[in-house]
Formats: structure tokens, sequence, C-alpha cells
């Protein structure tokens, strides 16, 4: 039996480069009918969202994978506490401990909050609380005295009512067949995406004529210096690591993203890609060589504590050009304050 990684690599072949397989279009098309009785449930009225009482903005994709949300959300968070709004994150907090609402705190164990809201609360500071139920998570912030509640990874989470609703498509890889699990990547129809406020293509590493959405704001993930795990050496200029080969890791939904960014900065890499979240020990970034070992932020916030002096991460920022980030702005500004919220 193939692993979680052999797994991952055979559905990644049919989604996204022409697999063929047949088999999986009924299940495809009962996902398909089991997402639109659910949408439907919510807009006859016979479930009912739940309403906090300040505004919630929530960040999403319809493809399994990476697309790009975490450095986004951390982008929201700080371009919402610069128009003087409280922000705090909600999420499920995915590999944590199960079953509790839990606020994140800079100590807080990778294992027990999981690996994004960890990196998200010590890239931006604000409020991050995990739990099963978005609702608690969201309600556990309004407590904590936030004044709006960023979901992180919440598209498909209709529990929650909204605000406003951001999807984010890798621009590279698109919607891949436009098939619905498990048939291909979606998990909801891409008619969605003319539903939602905002479409955010992330086009780092893209060619012009990959994956576009009318009127999309095109987010870029810039990063190009070296921070070291360990603490103990300065950042280094990724130019500093070409003419040799470095060994690249990456335990992301897209991993392939990683690899291209270290490739465009000029580097020779060895690749190593691992299943999403996955839990890091020494073994994993033990090659049998000196050569320096460079990952993901995320894959930094678990290996950390066993680092050394050959392992380095690479930060991303979100970026957008003037006109799409005065458009980004202009919608945050508008997100309704809490004495304006329908009751």
């Amino acid at each position: 039996m193939p692993d979680k990684k052999g797994w991952e690599t055979r559905f990644n072949r049919i989604w996204y480069a022409d697999g063929f397989a047949p088999w999986l279009w009924p299940l495809g098309w009962l996902f398909g009918g089991i997402v639109r009785l659910r949408h439907a449930c919510y807009e006859l009225g016979l479930r009912q969202g739940t309403r906090v009482e300040v505004p919630v903005l929530v960040v999403g994709n319809l493809t399994v994978g990476g697309t790009g949300k975490t450095p986004l959300t951390a982008y929201l968070a700080n371009s919402l506490r610069s128009l003087g709004r409280r922000p705090g994150i909600a999420t499920r907090g995915h590999g944590g401990a199960a079953g509790q609402v839990r606020l994140v705190s800079p100590h807080s164990s990778p294992a027990e909050v999981g690996d994004e809201p960890l990196l998200l609360l010590r890239r931006t500071g604000v409020p991050v609380c995990v739990a099963p139920r978005r609702a608690d998570a969201a309600r556990a912030l309004v407590a904590a005295g936030c004044d709006v509640i960023l979901c992180d990874d919440g598209l498909q989470h209709l529990a929650l009512a909204r605000d406003l609703e951001i999807a984010v498509v890798d621009a590279a890889r698109g919607l891949g067949n436009g098939r619905l699990l498990p048939a291909g990547p979606l998990r909801e129809p891409a008619s969605r995406l003319g539903s939602v406020d905002l479409v955010v293509l992330n086009v780092s590493g893209s060619a012009e004529a990959g994956f576009d959405w009318p009127g999309a704001l095109r987010m870029r993930l810039v990063g190009d210096e070296a921070v070291s795990l360990t603490g103990q050496a300065a950042n280094r200029p990724l130019a500093d690591f070409r003419g040799t080969t470095v060994h690249a890791v990456a335990a992301i939904g897209n991993p392939d993203r990683f690899f291209r960014q270290l490739r465009a900065a000029g580097l020779q890499l060895q690749e190593h890609a691992f299943p999403d979240h996955h839990a890091f020990t020494p073994a994993d970034l033990d090659f049998g060589d000196a050569r320096a070992v460079l990952m993901t932020e995320k894959d930094a916030v678990k290996c950390a504590p066993f680092a050394n002096d050959h392992q380095w991460f690479v930060p991303v920022e979100a970026v957008f050009d003037a006109a799409d980030e005065a458009r980004l702005m202009q919608c945050l500004a508008a997100l309704p304050d809490k004495g304006e919220m329908p009751t």
C-alpha cells in the first residue's frame, strides 16, 4: 500500500497532470451532490450560520492543497491593524489537540495547536484561537477584545456567518482538471468563485498563460533571505547559496511552489517533499552530508527545537501592486464596526 506521500503524488498526477481516472468520476458526482445539498440548506434557511457580534472575514480556497492562504492571512491581519482594528485569527489548527478551545501563545507546541496557527501568531502578533468549531474560536476572540475575526481556511465552513469572503487560487495550478473530490482537487464547484467577494490569484512563479479570473487581485509571495533556525547566525541572502547544491525541504500543500522559488533565485536543489503538516523528526533532516538545508517558515516552526547550524528557513511576504492593494484596503475599511452589526 502506498504511504501518505505516495497517495498525494498519485492523486496530484490525476488532478493536475492530465491523469485519466474515470472510476473516480461517480464519487465526484456524489460529492458534488452533497456539497450542493449543504449549500441549499443554508440558502433556504433550513440551517443557520452562527453570527458573532463582530465582522468575520473568511480566507479560503476551492482546491485541496496550498495556495498561499497563510501569507495572505498574515497580510490581512497586519493591514487591519494599520486601519486601527483589533483582528483575531480563528482556525481549526490542523494537527493540534482536538476537542478544545485554545488561545495560542508564543510558547505553544505545534503538537498542541498546529503549525500554521503558531506561525500566524509569531508573524502577526494578533490573537490566534484554535477550536474544532470555528464559531467557538470566534467567540473566544471576541471575549479577548478582538473587533474583527479572520477565519483561516474557512470558505466551506458555512456554519460561521461571514461578512467578506476571499478565495485564493494558485495561478500556476489553477483548478486542476476541474473535477470535484476525489476525481479532482475541488472542494466546491468552480462556479463558487463567482459568489465570493474577492478572488486572489497567487501568481508567484506562474506563467502569464496560467489560470485567470475576471477582476481577480494578483498576489506575489516574495522572500529573498534565509533565516537561521537556531538564531545563532545573521540572515543571509538566498544569493549566498548559489554555486552549491542545497537540500530543499517542504511539507506544505504545494511543495513545488517553494522549490520554484528557490530555483528562481538561482539555487541548485536536492528536493525533499513531505506530506502537508508532516511531524518532523531529526532523522527526516539527516541527509548524510553538510549541505545547507532550506525549508519553509511553516516547517521551521516544527523543526526549530532540534535544529542545527546548517538549517535555514525562507519567510515570504504577500505583495500586491498599488491598484490591487488599494482595492483590498477599501474592502477591509468597509467592514462594519461592532455597533453596526445586524442583530
